[in-house]
This record gives C-alpha cells, structure tokens and sequence, in this order.
C-alpha cells in the first residue's frame, strides 16, 4: 500500500480557524460545496500523474488541491493567473482549499504543470473518470435522476486568429491549432442582397457533444471532436458511456442533427424509446415507409423527451455566459478536452449544491468581492 506524502497546509497559521469562522459564513457555497463533496476519492486517480506516486523527492501539493483550484477557476471564469490571485485574496477560496490564512496560493504554473500532466499521462481517460466520478457521487448523495437524456453538441471558438493563420499557413508553417476545424453550427439572420434570410452559422474551433439527465440537470457523458464533426455520428457513444452509470434511462431526446436511422434502431435494440426529433422528409415522404415515423411522434416518450430538450440547450447558454466555453482557454484538442470536462464538473458541482442543499452559486461578482 502506497503512502502519498503531500505538502502539508493549513497549520502554523497565527489567527487558526477563528478568522474563517467569522468571515466564512456557513451557508457560503464553498463551505456546502466541500460539505457535499468527498474530494478524497480523485486522489488515487490523480497520483498517477506524479512521478513515483509523489514518494519520491519533496513533497508536492495534493493533487486534490490542484484539482479544486482548478475547479474554482471554471466556476468563476478564472484565468490560471487569476485564480492565483483570487485565492490569495479570498478568505472563503483559503478555507476550501485547507490553507492557513496566511499561507500562499499555489501558482498559475503549477496548475499548468498539472494539465500538462493531464495531457502527457492522464489524457481523456482521465478525464472520463473524473466526471464518472462526480455522476456516481451524484447518484450516492441521492440526486433524483430522471428517465429521459437529452443530447446536444455546442461549440467553442479557437483561440485563433483565422485570418494571421492564414497567412502563416501560406508561408508553409503549421496552423496555430491543429485540432481546430471549421464547422456549421445552427443559423443566424443575415442579408443577401436586400433580403433577410438564415445562413449557416460557420465557425473554427471544437464541438462538445453533450449526454444530459433531464431530471437532474446533470452532464453525464462528454464527446470532444473537432467543429467538423457530425453531431448524429457521436450519438452511439455518448449512450455507450452513459450505460455505464447504469441510470435507470429509457428515453433520449435530442435535435434533428441527430434524426439518423442506426440512432432510433439503437435505441430500440437497447429497449429505449426515441424521442430525436424527425426531419420533415420522414412524414412528408409519399410512401407508405412514413407512418411508423408518423406513429413514433404520436407516443408519449416522444413527446416528453421533445419537452425536456430546451433543458441542454439551457445548459450551454449557462457554460459560455458564467463559464468561459464560448473561447477556448488553450490550444490543441486535448487541452480542449480538458476545458470541457473540467466545464462540465463545474456546471455539476454547482447543480449538486444546490439541490442537495439549497444554495445557489453566486457567480464571479460574489468570488471577487
């Protein structure tokens, strides 16, 4: 059995825990956050990041801590910089962590050296096992999951200037991201010569496919792939991963994008009911083919699932207006990656708080006051 030794925090501070006891009030959302969660469980999934499994060499910062550090930079739209200084600067950010008051937060690179472990070692893997994780954690504290998934992708813009990558793509060097790829996500109101009309939405960067429990609001299962994807294609496996919480599911949901022949026979293999939503072509088609389309939109799944579809939708608006996922943070798909999971257990967290709790997230204006 392995003995991590870790940095030790939180002792030889002059004023003890006096200061947070007066300053941290107990219905603050750090304090109900540590409250419903067991942070020690990703410890034997991060020591496999350091070398020696942190025996060897001077004793390095609980990955635990580093992870929460990061957690606290996607709750608050945070920079690695700017958590840095937060958590400097926050008595309620020391406190989660276990530091003294006194002591220093661990540094913006740190947290890089962290992700690029992440990356070397860990890579998505990794990843999916943290949000498994949280979702387990989730179930085992008593969060009521409902029985219909809602499925969406929404994407986020790379950290590129297109038109300066052109030209350094003209001169022979290589892109800037080379995961990043141009994708058509939705439509927007636009002119063409004196006419109002929707033209395709064209945007460079990634897509994050998204499997979500309508009764929870909880994100369940994660596809990270280039903008080029397409969302219909990613379908199979975000149902495979989701089955592997083993949530008593029995109905997806989800866009036309999705609205794919092998996506409503795998539902029916699995014993789900389909509630993707049809292309007009399925029940305006003059064959006789069209009414088992015509029946599926007639059954009561179908039609509970097409009601709780808004619900994911909601969701991105809530992970690119409070969350950062509009742009990406870093360069590369896997560091995409690790923004998106790293996105969605932020966005978990905070939903688990407050229906185990009762406590709602304050946002950035309560983390920087």
């Amino acid at each position: 059995m392995t003995r991590e030794r870790f940095k030790e925090l939180g002792s030889g501070s002059f004023f003890g825990d006096y200061l947070y006891e007066r300053t941290v009030p107990a219905d603050h959302f750090l304090r109900k956050l540590e409250e419903v969660v067991d942070w020690e469980v990703f410890t034997p999934k991060l020591i496999r990041l350091y070398r020696g499994r942190a025996e060897r060499g001077r004793p390095p910062y609980n990955p635990v801590v580093i992870l929460k550090v990061l957690v606290l930079s996607y709750l608050y739209d945070l920079s690695e910089r700017q958590v840095e200084t937060y958590v400097n600067d926050s008595l309620s950010a020391k406190w989660f962590l276990g530091m003294a008051v006194d002591e220093t937060a661990p540094d913006h690179s740190t947290l890089t050296k962290f992700k690029e472990r992440i990356e070397r070692q860990g890579k998505e893997a990794l990843l999916e096992e943290l949000l498994q994780e949280v979702v387990m954690m989730a179930v085992g504290k008593g969060v009521e999951f409902g029985s219909i998934q809602v499925v969406d992708s929404t994407h986020t813009v790379a950290d590129v200037n297109v038109a300066k990558d052109d030209r350094r793509q003209d001169q022979g060097r290589s892109p800037r991201d080379g995961g990043a790829r141009w994708g058509v996500k939705g439509k927007r109101r636009g002119k063409r010569q004196g006419k109002k009309q929707a033209e395709p939405h064209y945007f460079y960067g990634y897509k994050m496919h998204t499997s979500m429990n309508a009764g929870s609001d909880i994100i369940t299962s994660l596809v990270v792939t280039g903008g080029n994807a397409n969302d219909g294609k990613q379908f199979p496996a975000l149902v495979d991963k989701d089955r592997q919480h083993g949530l008593r599911v029995d109905t997806y949901g989800a866009d036309r994008g999705y609205d794919d022949s092998e996506n409503h026979y795998l539902l029916k293999v699995l014993g789900m009911h389909s509630a993707i939503l049809l292309n007009r072509y399925r029940t305006e088609k003059k064959d006789k083919n069209k009414q088992v389309w015509l029946d599926l939109k007639k059954t009561p799944e179908y039609q509970a699932g097409k009601r709780e579809r808004y619900k994911i939708e909601r969701k991105f608006g809530e992970a690119k207006a409070n969350h950062g996922l509009r742009r990406c943070r870093y360069v590369g798909r896997l560091r995409y990656a690790i923004q998106a999971y790293l996105t969605a257990i932020a966005l978990n967290l905070k939903r688990m708080v407050k229906l185990l709790t009762g406590v709602s997230f304050k946002g950035r204006a309560r983390a920087m006051a």
